[in-house]
């Protein structure tokens, strides 16, 4: 399968925190599969929640954050601007979506992706083509990436 996967920051936050193990493993699983794949597409916005949400929660490992930021630059992040915004409007009125998971839908769709990869919306759900992967319900192995 060639689809594209949009990763939200739920996931590459849960990657680093030790807090949940099986949390952990599951994100790792996931994004270690998204870059032998090459099928892994994220936004700046996801990139910035990573790097707040991230280093609160892990304080000390803000270096090695920012260098798996800079790496994660390869996953050819998409910017917010007025198409993506304007989009992301209308999935929010549409789907009754709060702004910013909007705005991440409108940025999956925008990077071609056939999936979002988050814990934050309904598994399962079709958000104008792009299909709803909850990371902790699904493996990497289903979609045969």
């Amino acid at each position: 399968m060639s689809a594209l996967v949009f990763v939200d920051s739920n996931v590459l936050i849960y990657s680093v925190d030790a807090g949940d193990p099986q949390k952990r493993d599951a994100a790792r699983a996931w994004t270690e599969e998204l870059w032998s794949s090459r099928r892994g597409r994220i936004s700046f916005q996801v990139l910035q929640e990573f790097y707040w949400i991230a280093g609160k929660k892990v304080p000390e490992a803000r270096d090695q954050i920012r260098v798996e930021i800079r790496d994660l630059l390869a996953w050819e992040p998409v910017a917010i601007d007025g198409a993506v915004l304007e989009f992301g409007w209308k999935l929010q009125d549409r789907y009754q979506l709060s702004f910013w998971d909007a705005l991440i839908v409108a940025a999956a769709k925008a990077a071609g992706c056939a999936f979002l990869l988050t814990e934050d919306l309904q598994a399962g759900q079709d958000l104008d083509g792009v299909k709803v992967l909850n990371p902790f319900l699904t493996e990497p192995a289903s979609l045969g990436l």
